[in-house]
């Protein structure tokens, strides 16, 4: 009798063990609507593979610091129309947070691909605030290492779901206004491009 009970047991913990587990659902990745005066842009962060760039962004959006920022900057690629990046921060104005690690492509694997979006810095570790987004793909801007210099590459952290086309329409407005740096010559948007507002989707 006993052996008899032993063996139902042993059976059914068997039948646990075989049937299936319930899928649990990957929770949804963050997406942030970039409103501005010359329409709407939808990107969705890769919170899983960029974890520190990501939530870097989304505290600039939840403090509403991107509000009332431009896109200054149209980046364009001599001789093929359409192709380039525009540059966007907040006003001038607003305090920053720390500068954050930066996270490579070569760790993330998210490539400057056309609609991703990506932290701009100077060395590797000053980024803050202001972002670039790709209007086509830009792979130099990936990290490559062995290269000569400065190889870490640029901080991709997600991509355009909606608004590409805005994308594309700023960067082909006029980009005449006086540079910063000698570098960014012509490529200063004039006006700039106001963001509206800056909020998750």
């Amino acid at each position: 009798m006993s052996t008899w009970i032993g063996r139902r047991t042993l059976l059914g913990a068997a039948g646990l063990l075989a049937a299936p587990l319930p899928v649990l659902a990957a929770a949804p990745k963050p997406r942030v609507a970039i409103q501005t005066d010359h329409g709407t842009i939808v990107v969705e962060l890769e919170s899983g593979k960029a974890p520190i760039t990501s939530a870097n962004f989304l505290r600039y959006v939840d403090a509403h610091k991107y509000d009332g920022g431009t896109f200054y900057r149209a980046s364009k690629t001599k001789g093929v129309k359409g192709a380039g990046s525009i540059q966007g921060g907040p006003p001038d104005r607003v305090r920053r947070f720390a500068p954050i690690a930066h996270e490579s492509t070569r760790l993330t694997g998210i490539k400057h691909r056309a609609g991703t979006i990506s932290m701009a810095r100077n060395a590797p570790g000053t980024a803050t605030c202001d972002f670039f987004i790709c209007a086509s793909p830009q792979p130099y801007l990936d990290a490559h290492p062995g290269g000569p210099g400065d190889n870490q590459g640029f901080a991709a952290f997600g991509g355009v779901v909606q608004g590409l086309d805005v994308v594309k329409k700023i960067l082909a407005l006029k980009a005449d206004g006086p540079a910063l740096y000698p570098a960014m010559k012509g490529q200063m948007l004039n006006p700039p491009v106001r963001i509206l507002s800056m909020k998750r989707a």
